[in-house]
């Protein structure tokens, strides 16, 4: 398995962008994001549309995606972490092999500051984040305004 670095410096394609909304839409689990936010988070970490920019790794298997994780850059070092964990992903016929704490690994080390992620408390994903380090210190609350 290899793992494969986007950023600033190693830019993703329109096609490559397509293709790992599309993963991730098909086998993220307990999320409701549509294909566009999807998009819209890639777009950020590739500085496709005005952004501080972010990561995407994804984790190839005999050129087939099997994971993939997308981190954008907060901006806010001083009050929230500079990192924002958006999505991570494991192909359904590839989980339980290590992959999401392989490209946990890689998107901690890789990138600098600190991690925050969002994820539902009955999440499945919960018990990877925290044998992974991740510790839930705050709760997160949300007014929608529409």
């Amino acid at each position: 398995m290899k793992i494969k670095i986007f950023d600033a410096f190693h830019r993703m394609s329109f096609l490559t962008i397509n293709r790992i909304t599309k993963f991730l839409h098909q086998h993220l689990e307990d999320c409701i994001d549509d294909k566009n936010a999807i998009r819209q988070s890639l777009l950020y970490a590739a500085k496709e549309i005005p952004s501080l920019g972010g990561y995407t790794f994804i984790a190839k298997e005999d050129g087939i995606i099997v994971g993939a994780i997308v981190v954008n850059k907060t901006g806010m070092k001083e009050y929230h972490p500079e990192n924002l964990l958006v999505y991570l992903a494991v192909h359904k016929e590839y989980r339980n092999k290590g992959i999401a704490t392989k490209l946990l690994k890689e998107a901690t080390k890789y990138c600098n500051g600190n991690f925050s992620l969002r994820v539902h408390k009955k999440s499945t994903a919960v018990s990877i984040f925290e044998k992974n380090g991740f510790t839930s210190e705050k709760i997160q609350m949300t007014l929608k305004k529409h």
